[in-house]
């Protein structure tokens, strides 16, 4: 037997085991419509064999019923088990046909005289037979174009089943997205509730072998953006049979993937396909051209990516930097973020482009940015200024709310903005009646945490918020109330109205029982000093009975020791670790004359307990307690130096970052310069 015919009677062989034993082979798409001819030039991408269900096992045939239904021991929440795997005891997908039997396949028995006859009536008709028989695939767009709702893509499949069914699902998400969100839920729950659906779902089911890799993808994408649970056998399939054929993912497939893979739960089958794609990324991250791919990609790929791949990526993004669009530098800060890794070199370029085109940048992407330096720690002052400045130009297509968004993730990276926060103050007393109670606890919250005093609209602002306030006072919750006069009491203000309504019995107790307990006991703590030492604030001597704090935790601070014991000469010139009534603690405290010319001993009884004695608090403060690259404390801390003045106290703060990159001879010389008046420099750029 030559080799011709021994390669189409080996094909025939393969194929009967699926298909009826007849002289020709006749290919039934689905079995949804049957041809009246033959089909010729079968192709395995564009219909499936016909006697499908009669090949497959009894319990083959049962994974195939119900593909709606959830698949055993998966559930859609996190830690899900894996769906059911299915194996079939033959071959539904038969290798692509060889290249001397592409024409026709034929029965066992036919000799050669009888196979050219056929290929010779074949070649003769084959024209009108592919005109007439040939399906021609459905194509998604043109189904967008005919189609009005999901129900008539539906529609249109129940009446002439077409290869593949991806198209489908691809013209029902398209369709969804251009509709509003209340008709999108509708249109989803007749969708569902469509005859035809089910049908559908099989078809998709049955295709997944021979479906093309990004068509896969893609249907897997629109399945999951329509609702369709992650739990059920038709997507676990999907899932299944992306894992098995990840080896196909070119660059294109590798963008759908991860963007797939981001819309995904955690399940088995979910973690082993992002397992693979993990090493799919590794094998070709240096192949990669597009930068929307491979910031797709590094976004995907997730926090708990091996760090050599996270710098492996790293490394391919700062290659193309010059490839880099606008576009591309706003959103690779989300793309780290994501990835949780801190580029700083990367960072650094992409703000430098940031800066430079500023102007027209939309507000989702400046707060998208915000937000990923916060997460990414990364502090870039000429970015943040940069932001500001822009919002503060153009201030007046701002809403307050976005506004006060801005100045919060602001606050959260320790940056203060003062061209902005004044230009929110003038809006604020020029309309304090627009502002609700979300608006205002976040407003004063800013304000207070960053210390941000006007030079002649303070008053007017603070008094402007207490109106505001009192509109909304009986409506309002204990523990708004409670943030608002905490902050109130941060920037030495006490409305009378809202402080009585505070100390009331009953609300006092409700913050005592439910909530934050321990962050409302702190506030109430606050309150109590500031009613107590700021004595011009409130006339009525009030107690609030509250449970003892735990004592903050000391910090060694032994450098600073040693400097001052150099400095003064011995350690019984000043005490460590000073506890001072309502919770304040100091870390030295240094006796002195009026003049602060002299030290006293502490073991010098008479000069100590004298007139003229100051009292300095030297307190050693890390780069936190003030705003972002200045001097300028934060709320807590100039109130802390508010209340040690007014216990008597001088206070000297010591940067503690600043001490620690110097030589002893240069730390006692900086030491002195803040204790001795006539070599003291200042310490703050404004007033506390």
């Amino acid at each position: 037997m030559n080799n011709k015919t021994y390669s189409l009677l080996w094909n025939a062989r393969q194929l009967s085991t699926l298909v009826p034993r007849s002289r020709f082979l006749r290919i039934y798409p689905l079995r949804f419509c049957r041809p009246e001819v033959v089909h010729s030039k079968w192709n395995s991408r564009n219909c499936l064999l016909n006697g499908f269900g009669e090949g497959l096992q009894p319990s083959v045939r049962y994974l195939f019923q119900g593909v709606l239904k959830p698949v055993d021991g998966c559930t859609q929440t996190k830690g899900l088990s894996c769906a059911a795997v299915f194996k079939l005891d033959r071959v539904l997908c038969p290798r692509r046909l060889s290249s001397d039997s592409e024409h026709f396949l034929a029965s066992d028995g036919a000799s050669d005289h009888d196979l050219m006859k056929i290929n010779s009536h074949h070649a003769s008709s084959e024209d009108v037979l592919t005109k007439k028989m040939r399906p021609t695939p459905v194509n998604h767009k043109k189904l967008v174009q005919e189609c009005n709702s999901l129900s008539d893509v539906l529609d249109t499949f129940s009446k002439a089943p077409t290869f593949p069914s991806s198209s489908y699902f691809l013209a029902m998400w398209t369709i969804a997205k251009r509709i509003s969100e209340d008709k999108r839920r509708f249109e989803i729950q007749l969708m569902f509730s469509h005859s035809a659906f089910s049908q559908l779902c099989e078809q998709m089911i049955r295709e997944t072998q021979i479906m093309h890799y990004d068509h896969l993808l893609f249907s897997l994408n629109a399945i999951m953006k329509l609702g369709v649970p992650q739990n059920t056998l038709m997507v676990q399939t999907l899932l299944r049979v992306a894992q098995e054929r990840i080896n196909e993912c070119d660059e294109r497939c590798l963008s759908i993937l991860s963007t797939v893979l981001e819309t995904l739960e955690p399940c088995m089958n979910v973690n082993a396909l992002r397992a693979g794609l993990r090493i799919l990324v590794d094998q070709q991250v240096w192949k990669i051209e597009q930068i929307f791919t491979l910031q797709t990609v590094m976004k995907c790929i997730g926090k708990d990516t091996p760090p050599a791949l996270k710098k492996k990526l790293e490394m391919k993004a700062l290659k193309e930097l010059d490839k880099f669009s606008v576009l591309n530098s706003q959103h690779m800060f989300e793309v780290l973020a994501a990835m949780d890794h801190r580029s700083v070199v990367l960072l650094n370029e992409c703000s430098k482009m940031v800066i430079d085109n500023i102007h027209g940048c939309p507000y989702k992407v400046l707060i998208s940015i915000l937000q990923s330096c916060r997460d990414l720690r990364y502090q870039n002052e000429d970015l943040f200024k940069s932001i500001a400045d822009y919002v503060a130009t153009t201030f007046e297509i701002w809403t307050v709310k976005q506004v006060t968004f801005f100045l919060m993730l602001f606050e959260n990276l320790g940056f203060r903005p003062p061209g902005l926060m004044d230009k929110l103050m003038k809006k604020v007393v020029e309309d304090p009646d627009s502002l609700n109670i979300k608006n205002i606890v976040s407003i004063l919250y800013v304000y207070s945490s960053l210390n941000h005093a006007h030079k002649d609209q303070n008053r007017e602002f603070l008094e402007a918020m207490a109106s505001a306030v009192t509109v909304h006072l009986h409506h309002i919750s204990s523990e708004n109330l409670l943030s608002i006069v905490y902050s109130f009491c941060l920037m030495n203000y006490f409305p009378l109205t809202l402080v009585n309504q505070l100390i009331k019995k009953n609300i006092i107790n409700e913050l005592l029982t439910s909530g934050d307990t321990e962050k409302n006991i702190h506030k109430l703590h606050v309150l109590n000093s500031c009613l107590k030492l700021d004595g011009s604030a409130y006339s009525k001597p009030v107690q609030i009975p509250l449970p003892q704090l735990p004592l903050p935790p000391s910090h060694p601070n032994d450098k600073v020791a040693e400097v001052l014991s150099h400095l003064l000469e011995g350690e019984g010139r000043f005490s460590r670790n000073v506890q001072l009534p309502h919770n304040y603690h100091i870390d030295f405290e240094i006796r002195m004359d009026n003049n602060r010319t002299k030290v006293f001993s502490f073991s010098d009884v008479d000069a100590t307990s004298g007139t003229n004695m100051q009292r300095v608090a030297v307190l050693c403060v890390p780069k936190s307690v003030y705003c972002l690259n200045s001097n300028h404390p934060r709320g807590l801390l100039a109130l802390k130096i508010r209340h040690l003045n007014a216990m008597g106290f001088h206070v000297i703060l010591i940067n503690t970052w600043e001490l620690r990159k110097l030589r002893m001879e240069d730390a006692v010389a900086f030491v002195k310069t803040k204790i001795y008046p006539g070599e003291a420099l200042p310490t703050t750029d404004a007033t506390v």
